[in-house]
């Protein structure tokens, strides 16, 4: 899932932010395995991507007409989900709020931690796992959030200072941002509990007062300050805590420095290719790690010459991008990080069809027109292990091929 974020309108208490302490007896490190919520059904690529252009508003992102027409005649249509290829279903991490454990997505392009409340009406409460205050919680006097989608959904709520326990760890005073509304369409999705976000703090969307993300809650209490992904296609994932899993990646692990200054896990991409060709020298340039953003969002230039490789691909006003035959042979996407050739496979490229029982897919290679970076989503990290890694003095990203 994909979830957008704009400011909430403020209100005048002030509050500063939690300096939430972690309750752990010793240094921690733990695995948090994702669990498969059986939900085969994808966003539909227009709303995807209005999502993430949504998502990144704040830095300037303006989606292009094309992908707005696509994505608002889906949701008149009520054309809203596709079908997963190879059988992905939706991953998310089991995290204790409060007493209760909910289904969280983890995601280092956003930096809140919010969820569905016993404060939402009952109606938008249905199927899904509900936050209450544990008897430890306090009330932030004056904090609210406001979350915003680009196909219109979104929620907004108040935010409480409460237990929140991931793996091992407690942080016994974390910003929990609780929905007191939230749109229909949301509430649909009833797999999901809410996220937690794993960027850094410096984008918190709480007003008047930023919240610490809770891996700054917590990382002082890991025995290194740091986190890996290893996510999967058609299986379950994880994530890492305080240590890397070597059983989890093969070869060595390229590291390459973080740019935080947006607030992202941000880095410079080399150039690339596709199929068997080699990287040339045009490079990809601005790019981040995102696992909350589905997608491979890459330069205009380097998309349309992945599908002059697609037989039969078009890049569709239907749509809103590139879609192609499914059974069109879906060659390897190259990219040079850190001076290592990574590649994604074509079978994670040939994302989803556009419907039930459809011969043409949409493709998980799309142009980052308008957005202004590239997006490293979950097309690319399926295939990688890596690592967002704060523990040397620049923050720092490392890449390498899953086992």
């Amino acid at each position: 899932m994909l979830y957008s974020y704009a400011s909430a309108a403020l209100l005048a208490s002030a509050t500063l932010s939690l300096a939430a302490p972690a309750d752990v007896l010793q240094r921690s490190t733990f695995k948090v395995e994702q669990v498969a919520t059986g939900n085969k059904q994808v966003h539909a690529l227009p709303i995807a991507m209005m999502n993430t252009y949504a998502k990144y508003a704040k830095i300037g992102a303006v989606a292009p007409p094309q992908v707005k027409a696509a994505a608002q005649a889906a949701a008149q249509s009520g054309a809203v989900s596709a079908y997963s290829q190879g059988g992905d279903e939706q991953y998310l991490c089991p995290v204790n709020v409060g007493g209760t454990t909910m289904n969280l997505d983890f995601d280092t392009g956003s930096s809140d931690l919010w969820v569905f409340s016993k404060y939402l009406p009952s109606s938008q409460q249905s199927g899904h796992d509900i936050y209450s205050p544990s008897s430890s919680a306090s009330r932030l006097s004056g904090e609210t959030w406001n979350i915003t989608y680009g196909d219109g959904s979104g929620a907004a709520g108040i935010v409480f200072a409460d237990k929140v326990v991931v793996g091992s760890v407690t942080a016994t005073r974390q910003a929990v941002e609780a929905a007191t509304s939230i749109s229909a369409q949301f509430a649909q999705d009833s797999s999901n509990d809410g996220l937690l976000g794993l960027a850094f703090s410096s984008i918190n969307t709480v007003e008047p007062d930023q919240q610490n993300t809770f891996f700054d809650t917590v990382k002082s209490s890991l025995a290194k300050p740091l986190f890996a992904a290893n996510l999967r296609k058609g299986a379950t994932g994880s994530y890492d805590f305080g240590y890397l899993d070597t059983s989890a990646y093969s070869g060595s692990i390229t590291y390459v420095n973080v740019d935080n200054s947006q607030g992202f896990w941000g880095f410079t991409a080399g150039g690339y290719s596709v199929g068997s060709a080699t990287p040339g020298s045009t490079n990809i340039g601005s790019a981040i790690a995102d696992t909350g953003t589905t997608l491979l969002y890459i330069p205009a230039s380097a998309a349309k010459a992945y599908y002059a490789k697609v037989s039969g691909s078009q890049n569709s006003n239907t749509y809103g991008g590139y879609v192609a035959p499914c059974n069109s042979n879906w060659p390897a996407f190259n990219v040079k990080i850190g001076g290592t050739t990574f590649s994604v496979p074509g079978s994670y490229i040939n994302y989803a069809q556009v419907s039930d029982g459809s011969s043409t897919c949409y493709g998980g290679i799309q142009s980052n027109t308008g957005i202004g970076l590239t997006i490293f989503g979950d097309i690319f990290l399926k295939s990688k292990y890596v690592v967002f890694d704060e523990s040397t003095s620049t923050p720092r990203l490392g890449f390498a091929n899953q086992a």
